[in-house]
């Protein structure tokens, strides 16, 4: 029986429109644009799931995407789990709110990249990977053969490329993940069988 793995990106956010970072405190959730767009997807995810099983969603712990999978789970009649795997960048506290560009600019760090923050105090790229990877694969071995909704951010969709589809830290190319958009991997395989089975994408950033 087939896993099937749909990420979702919230919707609009406050933080996004106001350029500031958005950590546990920055974030305020979805603008009314971003609650329309997800409205909108969950009415959508609601005719696909029609009559496929139980389904499960889990979140991220940051405002913008709970505020997206309560909407999504409303619509599904399920309750969301929230889960900080699946959380964008671990921002320092004292740059939680602050301009983005200012963040970039005075916490910079030299050499920064793959392995190496871009900002001082953050998550490295690599260490990012390894959580939400960790987080993708551990729901997947909770729900292999069923069908989870994981709500989450550019970065998680980003994530599932290197969970799933083994592409290296450095990739060769970038990702644009709309906000409200769907990304569905499924196997047949034991999602977290070894050697690891071949996952499909199904669809990738898709709007409704």
């Amino acid at each position: 029986m087939a896993t099937r793995l749909i990420f979702v990106r919230h919707g609009e956010s406050v933080h996004h429109v106001d350029g500031t970072v958005g950590g546990p405190r920055g974030c305020r959730g979805l603008t009314d644009t971003g609650h329309r767009q997800v409205q909108r997807l969950a009415d959508a995810l609601g005719d696909d799931l029609a009559g496929t099983g139980p389904v499960a969603v889990y979140s991220s712990t940051l405002r913008r995407a709970v505020e997206t999978a309560h909407l999504i789970a409303a619509t599904l009649g399920v309750q969301p789990v929230e889960h900080c795997g699946l959380c964008a960048w671990h921002v320092p506290p004292d740059a939680d709110g602050l301009p983005t560009s200012r963040f970039q600019r005075d916490q910079a760090v030299h050499g920064g990249g793959v392995f190496r923050p871009f900002e001082e105090g953050n998550e490295s790229w690599s260490e990012l990977v390894v959580r939400t990877g960790r987080a993708i694969m551990d729901i997947a071995h909770r729900h292999r053969g069923g069908t989870v909704v994981l709500v989450g951010h550019s970065e998680t969709v980003e994530s599932s490329f290197h969970a799933l589809a083994a592409q290296p830290l450095f990739r060769a190319f970038d990702l644009a993940v709309a906000p409200a958009s769907v990304t569905e991997w499924t196997t047949e395989g034991d999602p977290t069988g070894w050697p690891p089975p071949r996952w499909t994408l199904r669809r990738f950033g898709e709007v409704g």
